[in-house]
């Protein structure tokens, strides 16, 4: 059976910080689908998503391997799980782990076996989501690849702290300046 997942004790903080970012349900950036395309071709991944949490959903700001889904609640989603951690969490077989067995993401599509997620965490201590891969065979992932995993959250991390400040000297300065970015 499928876990509950607790609620960070820093539930308020995460979530303002996430608000804060102003990324929510903003299209497509090119930084950060490239960043999913990397970690997808360097981790040989069907699927790699950059996943923010919010109250109720986890939100894909980039997607690659399951474009057709842009949300799911947040009570189905692996990443509620690494965001309760400060570290990586790989789950080489989904189907034989007790939090997920019974997922309807490991028992229907998109069939999940092999997750591997790193939280993005703010320099303010806040999980705000993960950046993950995902593969329906079993696995796991080298030295090396979890070190690309793990730089590119901190890469994320920063790009979306420069989108938040660039939006805000956009907003203050009333200019084009993100429109000519």
């Amino acid at each position: 059976m499928m876990i509950t997942v607790p609620t960070p004790i820093n539930e308020k903080a995460r979530l303002e910080k996430l608000h804060q970012l102003m990324v929510l349900d903003t299209p497509p950036e090119a930084i950060f689908d490239e960043i999913v395309k990397l970690v997808s071709q360097v981790c040989a991944a069907p699927i790699a998503l950059i996943s923010l949490v919010d109250a109720n959903r986890q939100w894909f700001k980039a997607n690659v391997g399951l474009e057709s889904v842009k949300e799911t609640h947040r009570d189905l989603a692996f990443s509620t799980i690494a965001n309760l951690d400060n570290q990586m969490i790989e789950v080489s077989d989904a189907s034989l782990d007790a939090r997920f067995s019974d997922s309807p993401f490991v028992t229907a599509y998109p069939h999940i076996r092999f997750y591997a997620g790193v939280p993005l965490k703010m320099p303010s201590g806040e999980n705000i989501g993960s950046i993950c891969i995902i593969g329906q065979e079993p696995k796991t992932l080298t030295l090396y690849q979890k070190g690309i995993l793990l730089g590119l959250a901190n890469i994320v991390v920063q790009a979306l702290i420069h989108r938040a400040a660039l939006l805000e000297f956009n907003n203050m300065n009333d200019s084009s300046v993100l429109k000519k970015v």
